[in-house]
């Protein structure tokens, strides 16, 4: 084997002599909580994140992706998009309006831009469907409706939610594409009444909403893929939690490293 593999007997046995140590192992309790958090995981960049805010630990993103390899902790490779998923399109039902974001989903800070849409999950006992208003500035899914049906008294949930969660004197725009929902007389009145801008993405350009079509990647990898309920209550609770996570946890480079609502709360004091 030696001489097939072209090495010397003595690189075999000083290797033997010699074991490689493990990478940082006073490191590898932590990051075995840290990962364990999510069903999927969590990626070496969100464990490095958190060992720097939380336990003050100086430490590369490469250390600890090195460390989580020699731990057999991955993160499941995410799918391709199903390209069959829901759609809510039915052609102009009612009142329409201009691309205002065009694409620009950067924000200087929180309740500036927010982005909508539909996901749906397919389970043992049906379907189910999320509705969230998610801000592009904190990244924060500042409100949300968990329903079996994808109508409109899921909207008037969000929409409830949104408006209580809104600072006063906020006046954001709200991209969606141009499902019927988001054409509705209720819909836009909710939103034209509580100082909002309504912004759509042109038919059939999903690249329009791509802030928030990633926020569902995201969601469906780490919490979803490969799981299953049984029943639409214990569902919508463990996505409410993740939800929770999501808000309140998950740390994010493009944030600094600070979770969605630390990030908010922090440019909200600021801007007082």
């Amino acid at each position: 084997m030696l001489e097939a593999a072209g090495l010397a007997r003595s690189s075999y046995y000083y290797a033997l002599a010699h074991p490689k140590a493990p990478t940082r192992p006073e490191l590898r309790p932590r990051v075995a909580e840290i990962f364990g958090r999510l069903p999927n995981g969590v990626g070496h960049r969100q464990v490095a994140m958190e060992l720097r805010a939380v336990d003050g630990v100086r430490v590369a993103d490469k250390t600890v992706l090195k460390v989580m390899n020699e731990m057999g902790l991955r993160c499941r490779i995410r799918k391709e998009a199903d390209r069959h998923g829901y759609s809510s399109y039915r052609g102009t039902v009612g009142e329409t309006f201009e691309n205002v974001i065009g694409r620009d989903f950067s924000a200087d800070g929180p309740w500036q831009k927010l982005g909508t849409d539909v996901t749906e999950f397919k389970l043992s006992f049906g379907r189910a469907y999320l509705a969230p208003a998610y801000d592009f500035g904190s990244k924060e899914i500042v409100a949300w409706s968990i329903s079996e049906h994808p109508d409109l008294a899921q909207q008037e949930e969000m929409l409830e939610a949104l408006m209580a969660a809104k600072p006063e004197g906020a006046s954001p725009v709200m991209h969606s594409d141009m499902g019927w929902q988001y054409q509705h007389d209720l819909y836009v009145s909710a939103l034209r009444g509580n100082g909002f801008t309504q912004s759509m993405s042109r038919k059939g350009n999903c690249i329009d909403n791509g802030a928030t079509e990633q926020v569902f990647g995201h969601l469906k990898d780490e919490f979803f893929r490969g799981r299953d309920w049984d029943a639409f209550e214990s569902f919508k609770a463990d996505l409410e939690a993740y939800i929770h996570h999501w808000n309140h946890v998950r740390r994010q480079k493009k944030l600094g490293g600070l979770t969605p609502v630390e990030f908010r709360e922090r440019a909200l004091r600021e801007a007082a």
